[in-house]
C-alpha cells in the first residue's frame, strides 16, 4: 500500500487524462436526436463501460505486460510519450480532434455509448496506461481497493457531469470548455514528463 497522497495524485491524473469536461461538445452533438430517457441510458452506459475498462486494466494490466514480456519501465516511457502526445493535442487542436472522432462514430455501426464515448475518448490508451502503471506501484488488497475506489470516484464524477450536460450547455460557452481542456492538457504534459523520467531512470540507472 502506498501513501495516501499517491492515491490522490492518481485520481487527479485520471481526471486530467479522461477530461470529462472536454467530451461535453461531442456528447451533446451525438445525442442531440435522442430524448431525455435515451440520453440518460447513454450516460449510464458510458459511465459503466469506462469504469469497467479501467478496473480491468487495474487488475489484469500487469499480467498482460508480463505475457508480452514488456517491462514496467518501458511501459512508463511508452505511456509517457503517449500522454505527452495527447497533451499536445489537447493544447493545440481540440476542436479538430473532436470533429475527427465524431466522423469516426458516424462511419461505424457501434453504439455511441461504447465507441467512442467510453473508449477511446474517456477510457483511452492514456487512461489505461496510467491505471496500469499506478496499480503496479503497490500490492495487497488495500492497494487495489484504493485504486478501485479512485476509479469509482472518477466514474461518479463522469455520471454527475453527464447528468448536468443540459445545464452545463446553457451556462458554459465553447470557449470555456476549450480553456478547461487546455488546462487539463498542461497538467497532463507535466504528468507525462514525470512518467518518461521515471521510466528512463529505471531503464538506464547509470545515467542518474
Amino acid at each position: 500500500m502506498l501513501e495516501f497522497t499517491e492515491y490522490t495524485k492518481f485520481l487527479i491524473a485520471l481526471i486530467a487524462i479522461v477530461n470529462p469536461i472536454g467530451i461535453i461538445p461531442i456528447y451533446i452533438s451525438l445525442t442531440a436526436q435522442y430524448d431525455s430517457a435515451q440520453k440518460a441510458l447513454i450516460a449510464r452506459l458510458v459511465v459503466i463501460s469506462a469504469t469497467l475498462i479501467l478496473l480491468i486494466a487495474a487488475f489484469f494490466g500487469e499480467i498482460i505486460l508480463q505475457f508480452f514480456g514488456i517491462s514496467i519501465n518501458s511501459f512508463r516511457v511508452g505511456g509517457g510519450i503517449l500522454l505527452l502526445l495527447m497533451a499536445i493535442s489537447m493544447l493545440n487542436d481540440t476542436h479538430k480532434n473532436l470533429q475527427q472522432n465524431k466522423t469516426m462514430v458516424e462511419q461505424s455501426g457501434e453504439s455511441i455509448a461504447i465507441v467512442p464515448l467510453a473508449m477511446p475518448l474517456l477510457a483511452g490508451p492514456g487512461a489505461i496506461s496510467t491505471v496500469i502503471i499506478n496499480a503496479y506501484k503497490g500490492n495487497g488488497i488495500e492497494h487495489y481497493l484504493l485504486i478501485s475506489l479512485d476509479i469509482f470516484i472518477l466514474g461518479l464524477l463522469l455520471w454527475i457531469i453527464l447528468k448536468l450536460v443540459p445545464w452545463i450547455a446553457r451556462h458554459m460557452s465553447t470557449v470555456g470548455i476549450h480553456i478547461s481542456t487546455r488546462i487539463s492538457g498542461l497538467i497532463l504534459a507535466a504528468i507525462a514528463v514525470e512518467f518518461i523520467a521515471n521510466g528512463l531512470k529505471g531503464l538506464f540507472p547509470g545515467l542518474i
